[in-house]
């Protein structure tokens, strides 16, 4: 309310400041064309009338009526005399009205500051009047005058660059609270995800330290597995975790070498038969590029096209039904994913590429996750001078397309 009330003031004060300058400006042109009047009178020995010749047509053009001829040559003369005396420095135009050939004729284009005359009349237009009068154009008036609002314009300026600096302050603001929001989320996510595996094998070690539990090898054996598994669990999170963290460092270090991309697509495919048996789904592999050899770094894009697969998987409510697709022109290599899972709405689309966005918040967690899978894809996409885009609608599924230069 105060920018915008400052704002209001401004304008106000700066209309005025100009309007007062305009105002200033036609006096000082009326005067001195009443004196060039009163001159061109006594010259032709006229009596001078009551009434003053001086009108002003527009905000820049004047006429001045006089019921007697005009000598072009001594009205320039008057002309630039008067307005040195008044300091009128803005360029002009003036030109004598014919009765005769109902036409402005016998003018100049005058530039005080350049010294530079013209002859050349094309602007000044004819006024409907039937005596003699000669007119007098001001092409840059609005020009001249903003430029001589000195401070006004200059306060114009500072009072620009304080709102631009406070919009901005403001958009840090909001931004950095989002932060805050996401960063919280993710630490609460964060927190259960380590929770679970660790009361897992807390439990599981205070089975094993049962004396009892020697006499039957198979539950050993069984409790054993399970620490392993949620050892390895909590060891790929903690992975994940420092992945982003290299990755946002730059530090990214791509071991790329050449490799065809089908056969990493059926590797990582055939490491997926579990996940898709647990929700009794189907994943098809059509692969339909001619050309498909690749320089990439393969465990990184292993990952990108396992994060992938694994979203597909876990936002599906039925059976997933997911299809790998891939296609290739002379310099590229196209790769898409497409399910039939949840979907995500237009708003999301435009953030799910970021750092900890999930479109599940808080501590809500159907979904396990940090919210750093797609953000390490489009990375690592993009390290590899490729592009990844998505394509979706709300509980119709989801295609996300990947682009690679061809080796």
């Amino acid at each position: 309310m105060s920018i915008t009330g400052i704002t209001v003031i401004q304008v106000y004060w700066v209309r005025r400041a100009f309007d007062l300058r305009e105002n200033q400006f036609n006096r000082d042109v009326n005067t001195a064309l009443r004196s060039v009047a009163a001159q061109l009178y006594a010259i032709n020995k006229v009596i001078i009338p009551q009434n003053n010749p001086v009108e002003q047509v527009s905000s820049n053009y004047f006429i001045v009526n006089l019921n007697t001829p005009i000598d072009s040559n001594l009205l320039g003369l008057l002309i630039e005399t008067e307005f040195k005396k008044r300091n009128i420095t803005d360029d002009y135009e003036y030109a004598t009205y014919d009765c005769i050939d109902k036409c402005m004729e016998g003018g100049s284009y005058i530039s005080p500051k350049k010294v530079n005359h013209s002859n050349a009349i094309a602007t000044i237009p004819v006024v409907q009047n039937d005596g003699y009068y000669f007119g007098v154009q001001f092409p840059h008036l609005e020009a001249t005058l903003i430029s001589q609002m000195g401070i006004w314009g200059f306060s114009s300026v500072v009072l620009l660059i304080v709102i631009f600096f406070f919009v901005y302050t403001l958009f840090v603001i909001l931004k950095q609270r989002r932060l805050s929001e996401i960063q919280k989320d993710f630490i609460n996510n964060l927190t259960h995800e380590f929770k679970t595996p660790i009361s897992t094998i807390a439990i599981s070690t205070e089975v094993l330290r049962q004396p009892s539990i020697i006499q039957t090898p198979e539950r050993l054996l069984n409790y054993a597995t399970i620490i392993q598994t949620e050892n390895n669990r909590l060891k790929q999170q903690v992975e994940r975790v420092l992945q982003m963290a290299r990755l946002e460092k730059q530090d990214i270090g791509l071991k790329r070498e050449p490799c065809v991309i089908h056969v990493l697509i059926k590797e990582v495919a055939k490491n997926m038969e579990l996940p898709l048996q647990e929700k009794n789904g189907e994943l098809t592999v059509e692969l339909n590029a001619t050309v498909s050899a690749v320089l990439l770094d393969k465990l990184h894009f292993a990952n990108v096209i396992f994060n992938l697969l694994d979203n597909a998987i876990k936002y599906s409510k039925n059976s997933p039904q997911i299809v790998i697709k891939t296609a290739s022109s002379k310099k590229e290599i196209c790769i898409e994913i497409v399910d039939n899972g949840i979907g995500i709405s237009p708003e999301n689309q435009r953030q799910i590429f970021h750092r900890f966005y999930r479109i599940t918040t808080g501590n809500i967690h159907e979904v396990k996750g940090f919210g750093l899978g797609l953000s390490y894809v489009k990375l690592i996409v993009e390290a590899h001078k490729g592009k990844v885009s998505v394509n979706s609608e709300l509980d119709k599924g989801s295609k996300f397309t990947i682009i690679l230069p061809i080796a």
